[in-house]
């Protein structure tokens, strides 16, 4: 067995995250060590797989490792010489212990002597000593963690110290713990904007400061926290007990949807929780966060609780799911308890099961806002009128309704009718004074919203006004019958509308029933998608008889000419609406034909222009109050923005767009326009914000926006340095490969080559780059083909698999041969490039004549098409490898 394996497996596990997958690398090398008898590098392959063990999220198996290495170097210093990273690993084995109730407090006690012993001996400062001291006496509820505090702080740091970020982030839960939130913030300010190497930061750190900011009034700077650190912690199970300081964060800011969220996705991880305590962590803010989100009204909810170990998935009611996670928290605190000696750890099971909203609602994102609670529908308020007072007569009642309700005064209108209802009540009214007080009683449900209701009314009035014979009274109420079911989806209510216009315009009678009709015959036919339908009652409208309906008779017929695809003829029959609703001196009346006016100009292939942007301006001045046409209004605008390349001013739109629609409850189009938010986003480098309205957005799409979600989201996972981008950017290259759009799958397998090689997984890069090269063959793309394995054979020389580096480069380098011949510069720079990349290739497995005639090559090359620092460069590596041939 050869110990050449070992190493590679083990730079192989280096390009992987902590997780499964390393853990297996490196526990394949051990064995491979051990086989090969190398009980050195078995010893250093053991000290990774411990480190492995415990970032990995299986922390219980990380004691064998440790103890074997341990006692190993115990027993010979000389040959199994790591003292400092075992020193440093003995840190987290005391924090490890005591995670697992089963483990006596003993044996911490005894690992923490040890340390302090091993500190000592080596000449060590012992604040770390100190600090685990503190961790240990803090989980037990034990007063001398302030002790321990105080010691810790004072002692000198050096090498065994935890990080920069590390040691604070310890710092910041003691004094949580001690309440002392302000005294928190000061210590951790002066690392918050320093960037931090460490596997756990600037996750852990941000995580710990949560509760601070909520009660230090930091409810922003806690949204950020959260979000940032989260991104972190999801995709590591190690992270569990994190994660749940996140669900107690949603909990108690009014974010239960999306406690709710991370719950679920990290539910079955319990089945593999890293340690008792981590499932007793995840489990009581899990049951809080079930808790809220009954109390917010949710309670007949279910949550997927996934397969595992036999058990089928199900969905799980939230009181069942919330019963279950309580008991299983308490039970698992109880053990602790008993264990320690104390009631801490069921004291603060107990604290997070109980737990209260501590800010209100904190918004996660601009564009996250509580909708107020739609309060219950309520009538206009019908003001004093002391002239109704003085009206005994039925009849005049409903005339004075119905002429106010002609002028649109709706409050005074109902003033009427309540005078009507009291007078009712001591006289009975004649059948046509029901008939009319019935029609009024339809109107009063449209205006409150209730359709059914109003259908109702008007389907008994019309009837009732048939067998009197006061044919316009019933044709006038089946026009607004037939449009109310219209409304409702009903398309057999469009009968009804035409029946009424056909009577009332052979039939004319006062106040322009004629115009009314037909103008809601036109309304109908345009819900209905009938443009010459539509049109063809406009036609029939005399201006002179509805003066001041000329602006709707204008909107409408922009209207129809856009469903007729007649674009030139609805903007000019648009701008005349507009012309008169602003004549008519109402703002609010201006704010439809021009939003649907801007939208039509904004949607030509020239795009929005200055009209566009005036229109939409005046739209939004006019809608004061939250409405669906302000949340439209914003929509465009901000789309408009987007379009001529105003990232900026588009994001700012486009939030108050997401946050109005979803206001409205009109979750549809909010979904749809948080793609556009998050282009805008990615457009002004606001990478976190980016990737975050498109993954709340991706769930709910169809294909095509799904498509241009993920690509979205890809682009701002990499500039966040997340390997998912690499994951999206593949997923999207083999979708177009398969669409036979190999140009488009040549670019995405190289962005995730990117990406990879941007993390330092050098590994997949140079197979991601292998199959841009397959792609860029396919697309008759020879520069993408010479160019993407070259960089396939540079990052199998980083990966460490330089005799697979040259094959690779001999391919690259038989690329150029299809090179376009009459495009000299850059074939000359191509080729002086795959020569100087070869050279270096070649130089790594000691082929040292032949990289000298490559790089001599590079030189020429370069300096033939006056490219100075490459071929600078270049003469460097020649005079490097002339140097080393001797």
């Amino acid at each position: 067995m050869s110990t050449d394996d070992v190493y590679t497996l083990m730079a192989r596990s280096q390009e992987l995250p902590y997780g499964e997958a390393r853990t297996v690398l490196v526990e394949d090398a051990l064995r491979r060590a051990e086989a090969a008898g190398d009980e050195v590098l078995a010893f250093h392959v053991r000290v990774r797989l411990t480190d492995a063990y415990r970032y990995g999220g299986e922390p219980a198996k990380a004691f064998a490792t440790f103890s074997r290495t341990l006692a190993d170097h115990d027993r010979d210093p000389g040959r199994f010489d790591d003292a400092h990273g075992l020193l440093w690993q003995m840190k987290a084995v005391v924090s490890s212990l005591t995670l697992f109730p089963e483990i006596p407090l003993d044996r911490t006690y005894a690992v923490l002597d040890d340390m302090e012993r091993r500190y000592k001996a080596g000449g060590h400062s012992l604040q770390a000593v100190y600090h685990y001291r503190n961790v240990v006496a803090r989980h037990v509820g034990d007063g001398s963690a302030d002790e321990w505090y105080l010691k810790w702080r004072a002692a000198e740091r050096d090498e065994l110290s935890d990080c920069e970020g590390c040691d604070p982030t310890g710092m910041v839960r003691h004094l949580v713990e001690a309440g002392r939130h302000e005294e928190a913030f000061e210590i951790a300010a002066p690392v918050l904007s320093s960037r931090l190497s460490c596997n756990e930061q600037p996750q852990s750190i941000q995580t710990a400061l949560l509760p601070v900011y909520l009660r230090t009034d930091r409810a922003e700077q806690a949204a950020d926290a959260h979000r940032r650190a989260y991104r972190v912690h999801r995709s590591r199970l190690a992270d569990l007990s994190d994660i749940a300081e996140h669900l107690e964060f949603c909990a108690v800011t009014g974010n239960e949807a999306r406690g709710l969220e991370i719950l679920q996705r990290h539910l079955g991880w319990l089945d593999r929780a890293p340690s008792a305590h981590a499932d007793m962590d995840f489990c009581a803010a899990a049951a809080l966060v079930l808790r809220r989100v009954a109390a917010a009204g949710h309670g007949a909810a279910t949550v997927r609780r996934p397969a595992a170990d036999g058990r089928p998935a199900a969905d799980v009611p939230v009181a069942d799911l919330h019963a279950e996670l309580a008991d299983r928290a308490t039970a698992l605190a109880d053990r602790f308890d008993a264990r320690n000696g104390t009631s801490h750890q069921g004291d603060k099971v107990r604290a997070t099961l109980a737990a209260e909203p501590v800010a209100g609602f904190v918004p996660l994102a601009a564009h996250h806002r509580r909708p107020e609670q739609a309060p219950a529908p309520v009538p206009p308020p019908v003001p004093q009128d002391d002239d109704l007072a003085r009206v005994d007569d039925l009849d005049e009642l409903l005339g004075i309704a119905d002429e106010r309700r002609t002028g649109g005064d709706i409050p005074r209108v109902l003033a009427a009718w309540r005078r009507f209802d009291v007078l009712a009540g001591k006289t009975e009214p004649t059948p046509l004074q029901k008939a009319r007080r019935l029609d009024g009683r339809g109107v009063e449900h449209a205006v409150a919203g209730d359709g059914p209701s109003a259908v109702a009314c008007w389907e008994e009035a019309a009837r009732l006004f048939g067998e009197l014979g006061d044919e316009t009274r019933r044709h006038r109420t089946l026009g607004r019958l037939g449009m109310a079911r219209v409304d409702l989806g009903d398309e057999g209510g469009l009968e009804q509308v035409s029946a009424a216009a056909r009577h009332l315009t052979a039939h004319p009678g006062e106040d322009g029933d004629a115009a009314a009709a037909l103008l809601r015959l036109a309304t109908a036919h345009i819900r209905l998608e009938h443009p010459a339908e539509a049109l063809a009652a406009l036609d029939q409208v005399v201006p002179d008889e509805a003066p001041d309906r000329v602006g709707e008779l204008w909107f409408l017929r922009g209207q129809a000419f856009l469903l007729a695809d007649r674009a030139g003829e609805a903007v000019a029959a648009l701008r005349r609406s507009v012309a008169a609703a602003r004549a008519s001196g109402d703002p609010e009346l201006v704010a439809a034909p021009a939003l649907l006016l801007a939208r039509t100009l904004a949607r030509r292939d020239s795009g929005p222009d200055e009209e566009t942007f005036a229109l939409l301006d005046e739209v939004i001045a006019a809608l004061r109050d939250a409405s669906p046409m302000r949340a439209a209004a914003y929509s465009e605008r901000g789309l408009a923005f987007l379009a001529v390349d105003r990232p900026a001013d588009a994001a700012a739109d486009l939030v108050e767009g997401v946050a109005g629609w979803a206001a409205e409850g009109l979750h549809e189009q909010a979904v749809h326009l948080r793609v556009d938010l998050a282009a805008a986003y990615l457009s002004t480098d606001r990478a976190l914000e980016a990737a975050e309205a498109a993954e709340e957005a991706l769930p709910n799409l169809d294909d095509d926006a799904a498509r241009r979600c993920r690509l979205i989201l890809a682009h701002a996972q990499k500039r966040l340095g997340e390997k998912d981008a690499a994951t999206l950017f593949t997923a999207l290259a083999e979708e177009a490969g398969q669409a036979g759009r190999h140009d488009a799958a040549a670019h995405f397998f190289t962005e995730a080559a990117d990406v990879l090689t941007g993390l330092d997984m050098d590994a997949p890069a140079a197979e991601r780059y292998a199959q841009a090269a397959e792609a860029c063959e396919k697309a008759g793309d020879p520069y993408g083909v010479a160019r993407t394995r070259r960089r396939a054979a540079m990052c199998l020389m980083w990966s460490g698999n330089a005799d697979e580096a040259v094959t690779a480069m001999d391919t690259a380098r038989a690329a150029l041969a299809g090179l376009p011949p009459d495009d000299e510069p850059t074939r000359v720079w191509e080729t002086a490039l795959t020569s100087f990349e070869q050279a270096r290739v070649l130089a790594q497995v000691g082929r040292l004549d032949e990289a000298a005639s490559h790089a001599s090559a590079a030189v020429d090359g370069f300096t033939a098409i006056d490219q100075t620092a490459p071929a600078e460069d270049a003469t460097r590596l020649l005079e490097d490898i002339r140097a080393a041939l001797g």
